[in-house]
């Protein structure tokens, strides 16, 4: 099922601005990722474990539990850069502090949440990341 997306600029005449695919495959998922722009970072939410690490029973987590976990993350996967993100010499004269593919800390509600396809994402300032980390299983928020 395709459904178009309508620009309601003249409510007489509304015109189509894009389309979006209910039924696509992960990979034309991926495509339709917002490019961040300027000094932004399109990062994505690693999903939370949903059995507490330190249960012997196999307990599991309650949705709310996930969801806040997901929001007071401080672990986030860097999925793309903008244009200009790191290009100020001044300001970052080490060159960038991340990079696509690297897990990075940031502070809790970091950034704009955004949500696609059921994943959420967020839309970071370049200068937000406090550190990478080669590894982030472990890492929790106190």
């Amino acid at each position: 099922m395709t459904s178009s997306i309508l620009l309601a600029t003249n409510a007489d005449n509304p015109h189509v601005v894009g389309t979006y695919n209910f039924a696509a495959t992960a990979e034309e998922k991926g495509k339709q990722l917002p490019r961040p722009s300027g000094y932004r970072i399109l990062c994505a939410i690693p999903e939370a474990e949903k059995e507490f690490e330190d249960s012997e029973i196999g307990l599991i987590k309650a949705d709310e539990t996930l969801r806040n976990e997901e929001t007071l993350t401080t672990v986030l996967f860097v999925v793309d850069l903008g244009p200009d993100c790191y290009q100020d010499p001044v300001k970052f004269p080490n060159g960038p502090w991340c990079k696509k593919g690297d897990f990075i800390l940031v502070r809790p509600y970091a950034g704009s949440r955004l949500v696609i396809h059921g994943r959420e994402f967020r839309i970071i300032n370049d200068d937000s990341v406090e550190a990478v980390v080669d590894d982030p299983r472990g890492i929790t928020r106190k």
